[in-house]
């Protein structure tokens, strides 16, 4: 329960802080922003609003908010080459040298057991619902400071949420396929 309470009051906190540097940017309208303020605040904005979804599905299962259907894989190959063509693979391994690479860490998400197989899934549905709604807020804030002659920290913003949260989604659909697949061959 404490540990619930905590995440809850840590994306609270999150998003007082989002709102407060957005509103603190249209309130003194100081466009002058130089390129490394405005990519220190895109940088915080990312970083902020992605942990206001990620604490929270941390403890709760936030992935159920979207209906099953959405996670539901309806044109795979369309969906790998998409990825392959924007380097999903890549990313991938990106994370397995930096986060991924422990097997005791890769153990947490899939044991190699058929019950395994569920936990992977809901582990990539919630990841993914952890990305994808930050993903549209973060798009919204930046189109936000964007009209309020914001350039600097639209293009900061768009730039780190694509790799932060746009290249997560992709490879937890990539994930969904081989997941559905194999629900597929055990029947």
């Amino acid at each position: 329960m404490v540990k619930k309470v905590g995440m809850l009051l840590l994306a609270a906190f999150l998003a007082f802080r989002s709102y407060e540097l957005v509103n603190s940017l249209v309130v003194s309208g100081n466009k002058n922003l130089s390129a490394v303020l405005s990519l220190l605040v895109s940088f915080l904005l990312v970083l902020f609003v992605t942990g206001i979804f990620a604490f929270p599905g941390f403890v709760f299962p936030t992935s159920r908010i979207l209906p099953a259907a959405y996670y539901r894989i309806r044109y795979p190959e369309r969906l790998s080459r998409i990825s392959r063509w924007l380097g999903v693979d890549y990313f991938r391994r990106l994370l397995l040298v930096a986060f991924w690479g422990r097997e005791k860490q890769r153990k947490k998400y899939f044991d190699g057991t058929k019950n395994g197989i569920s936990n992977l899934d809901y582990q990539t549905r919630q990841s993914e619902f952890g990305h994808l709604a930050p993903f549209f807020l973060l798009l919204f804030i930046s189109f936000r400071l964007l009209m309020e002659g914001y350039t600097g920290v639209f293009i900061g913003i768009v730039v780190l949420n694509i790799l932060a949260n746009g290249y997560p989604i992709l490879l937890q659909r990539v994930h969904r396929i081989r997941i559905q697949a194999l629900y597929k061959r055990m029947g």
